[in-house]
């Protein structure tokens, strides 16, 4: 193009030049006759000369309007050029933090909209049948795995893998793309859902299932008091700590659902169900919340008598397990060959039981899961040195000693915790003679998981990504071999730190004694009003990002 325009605008000016010389005339000059009048040349010879101006005047415009539009182009490419000479390129990649943030939000907000579409989905199921909720059942499993996948992935981001930023972004796209994938297949479902709870149109029915609820739950939370007085006579503070004041938040939670299922029965006798249908919903979380806090009491306790029956067996078991330890250990002396000064402490020797499966706050849930399927052999020792292994024993010797001597003191112990020191000691050196060992480690594991998750749970409208991500962890290695239980314990007690921290840093979602009084503070803390008004906000639904908060609460 740019020689295009060249060769026209040169054509231009030899035009220009020629002109005049086209114009001038070549005949012979012929004498005028006298018989003419003179003056009678004069118009012709003026009608020429601005003949002649015409032409050179067209010629200038066309140059000019080529000039323009080839300015034009050169100005439309420069703008759109991705080459290193153009001045705008394509827009810059957000920072790594802000997509590690958005990260973090997509998974706290996907948790919470399966938890919340678990909840409704529960009183649908009460009203209508197992057979008539299986398509919603399905989108929340499906919701369910898509999360699953995006906290593996965290997992493993947390520990520095993968480790170039390139990959980084990879990883944390895929986080986001599996979290927006869970709520676009509960956004789907949210219409359905609707049609089959029809609150609107059969408000009644459903006010109903929630009432018998909060009946029976209201039942229950009379007698929680007595069994938390019974285990803290019985057991040591530790063992309770985890259910401390969980009596009262359910009192606060049932107080919040006694207003909104009054102000629902209101709704409805005015003809009003799309409100009526609102303070439901809003009733309906509180119920839920307040069964976990009541279920956690009584849980707390039959993992405390079970616990109690098992410390006995389990300390047996654990002291055979370092007989047999030491009975496989080379004598004192032995073993001083230069080859036996690396890993090993006998020919033939397997890997360490749940070698691998690193117990510092780096490990992830991958690598205690690839450890935990590795085989365990009763006729084995760990491969580490035998120096090494000598101490394990002598720890583990001393975490016994001192468990026996808490037992024999005639004072209240937490059993649980008791349960889990003696695992954790004997996990090191652990061969796998004694099958009570694995037992007790579940059973510590699976108590210390279902603590954490009652706690995100009934709080999840403050608890952030980190305390998640360590409970889904904690989560998957609930079926793991011993190493495995005893990392998902360690987990599951971070993510409850983790859950704490995040609430004592929130503070107060409400402020006034009266967002107190009613259990609307408690309610915004929970998650069952999603906040950002004076009533707390819109009570959430069935669904995701689009469709949790379709049901508003009016304004106080």
């Amino acid at each position: 193009m740019r020689v295009t325009h060249a060769v026209l605008g040169g054509a231009a000016g030899l035009v220009w030049l020629v002109l005049p010389g086209m114009t001038i005339s070549t005949d012979v000059p012929v004498a005028i006759s006298t018989d003419a009048p003179v003056a009678a040349a004069a118009p012709e010879d003026e009608g020429s000369s601005a003949t002649d101006l015409v032409l050179p005047l067209v010629v200038v415009g066309a140059v000019g309007a080529l000039a323009g539009y080839g300015y034009l182009r050169r100005t439309r490419r420069a703008r759109t050029r991705t080459t290193p000479g153009g001045t705008h390129t394509t827009p810059a990649a957000p920072p790594l933090t802000e997509l590690d943030d958005r990260s973090r939000t997509l998974l706290t907000d996907a948790d919470n909209w399966i938890r919340t579409s678990r909840e409704e989905l529960s009183y649908a199921e009460a009203r209508s049948g197992p057979t008539a909720v299986a398509p919603f059942t399905l989108a929340v499993r499906d919701a369910e795995s898509e999360l699953s996948a995006a906290f593996r992935i965290r997992q493993r981001y947390d520990t520095g893998v993968p480790d170039d930023e390139t990959s980084r972004r990879h990883a944390l796209a895929g986080i986001a793309g599996r979290c927006q994938e869970a709520g676009r297949r509960l956004d789907e479902e949210a219409a359905a859902f609707d049609r089959l709870r029809a609150l609107e149109r059969e408000i009644g029915e459903a006010l109903a299932v929630a009432e018998t609820r909060f009946r029976e739950l209201a039942g229950r939370t009379s007698t929680t008091e007595s069994t938390l007085a019974d285990l803290a006579e019985r057991y040591a503070p530790a063992a309770t700590a985890s259910v401390t004041g969980s009596a009262e938040q359910a009192k606060d939670r049932l107080v919040f659902a006694t207003t909104h299922l009054n102000q629902a029965h209101q709704m409805a006798d005015l003809g009003d169900a799309e409100v009526a249908a609102r303070h439901l919903r809003a009733a309906e979380g509180a119920v839920d919340q307040a069964a976990a806090f009541v279920d956690g009491i009584d849980r707390l306790a039959t993992e405390l008598r079970f616990a109690a029956g098992m410390v006995a067996s389990a300390l047996t078991g654990a002291e055979a397990e370092l007989s047999g330890v030491r009975g496989m250990l080379p004598a004192a002396g032995e073993g001083k060959r230069p080859a036996d000064a690396g890993m090993g402490a006998m020919t033939g020797a397997l890997p360490e039981a749940g070698a691998g499966t690193r117990t510092g706050a780096g490990d992830t849930a991958d690598d205690a899961r690839r450890s935990a399927r590795r085989p365990e052999s009763p006729d084995a020792l760990p491969r580490v040195p035998v120096g090494e292994l000598r101490s394990r024993v002598l720890h583990a010797d001393s975490v016994l000693a001192s468990v026996r001597q808490e037992l024999t003191g005639g004072q209240p112990y937490d059993p649980l915790g008791v349960l889990h020191r003696i695992v954790r000691a004997l996990a090191p050196v652990a061969t796998g003679r004694a099958g009570v060992l694995p037992a007790a480690a579940r059973l510590a594991a699976h108590s210390a998981t279902a603590v954490a998750d009652t706690f995100v749970a009934t709080h999840r409208g403050v608890v952030g990504a980190h305390a998640r991500t360590r409970l889904a962890a904690a989560r998957e290695l609930l079926d793991a071999p011993l190493a495995g239980l005893v990392r998902a314990h360690s987990l599951a007690g971070q993510a409850r730190e983790l859950a704490e921290q995040d609430v004592r840093v929130h503070g107060n979602p409400v402020t006034g004694a009266a967002g107190h009084a009613s259990g609307v503070a408690g309610a915004v803390l929970g998650g069952i009003l999603l906040g950002g008004g004076p009533d707390g906000g819109p009570p959430p639904s069935f669904g995701g990002p689009h469709t949790e908060a379709r049901r508003g609460l009016p304004s106080a």
